[in-house]
């Protein structure tokens, strides 16, 4: 066996073994059981989007000084832009890295910025999952804010998990509306401006629409289309290239 797949069964056991042991914890418990595990090897991934406030508080509590990868991908609500900096100033988490495109991929790929037009995949792929995937190769393991009851994919959800070669943490799977909204509440967190206008979840401007009543919490992203992730969780086998990979 390579080292390559010795590491990977290797990161699977120990995501398997943590999820085992934590897959009904609180959020704060598996953010500890996180950080004990990998310390400075551990990182945050966050949109600093219409629920992000919940997990980020949770972590400013466990790890102040935690890495928090955000995407920058140049084509955001100035909102989103404006949140990202008065909440992280007011739960004082000082390890937040913006994380951009490169501006070759986008000179090759994107110079007019208008491929999301013709292709939403390869348009998230130049400007989520290259930049993040560059970022967490300093890391053995990352944290999500997915939950399970945003559905599709994402309804089977465990609480630790392992893809492309890395143990990844999702403290809220077990949470619902309900228990975000109550820990926001008791905890006085300040709300994106945009989920007053029908906006619950958000990505980038273009394929980021108002949900109507009793839809998906999701149903306005890449509306209209045989889409629901961006690609950075969508798993690779070991071995597949950085620039392969995600929804393309």
């Amino acid at each position: 066996m390579s080292l390559a797949y010795d590491t990977f069964d290797r990161a699977g056991a120990s995501a398997s073994r943590l999820d085992a042991e934590l897959r009904r914890a609180h959020p704060r418990t598996i953010l500890e059981a996180a950080v004990e595990s990998f310390g400075d090897r551990l990182a945050l991934v966050s949109s600093f989007g219409a629920e992000s406030a919940v997990l980020l508080h949770l972590a400013a509590q466990v790890k102040p000084d935690i890495p928090v990868l955000f995407l920058d991908t140049g084509m955001l609500f100035g909102q989103t832009l404006d949140y990202r900096k008065s909440l992280a100033d007011r739960l004082g988490l000082t390890g937040v890295r913006d994380l951009r495109p490169a501006f070759n991929d986008l000179a090759v790929s994107d110079p007019e910025a208008k491929l999301w037009q013709s292709d939403t995949d390869a348009c998230c792929h130049i400007r989520k999952v290259l930049p993040l995937d560059r970022a967490l190769a300093d890391f053995e393991a990352w944290i999500t804010g997915r939950k399970r009851f945003h559905g599709g994919d994402r309804m089977n959800l465990p609480v630790v998990e392992h893809a492309d070669g890395k143990v990844k943490f999702n403290p809220l799977a077990n949470w619902d509306k309900a228990d975000l909204d109550a820990y926001a509440a008791e905890h006085d967190l300040p709300a994106h401006p945009l989920v007053a206008q029908g906006f619950p979840s958000i990505g980038c401007w273009p394929c980021t629409h108002p949900v109507e009543d009793g839809e998906d919490v999701r149903a306005g992203r890449w509306k209209g289309m045989d889409k629901t992730e961006c690609g950075i969780h969508v798993a690779r086998a070991p071995g597949t290239p950085n620039n392969v990979g995600g929804d393309i």
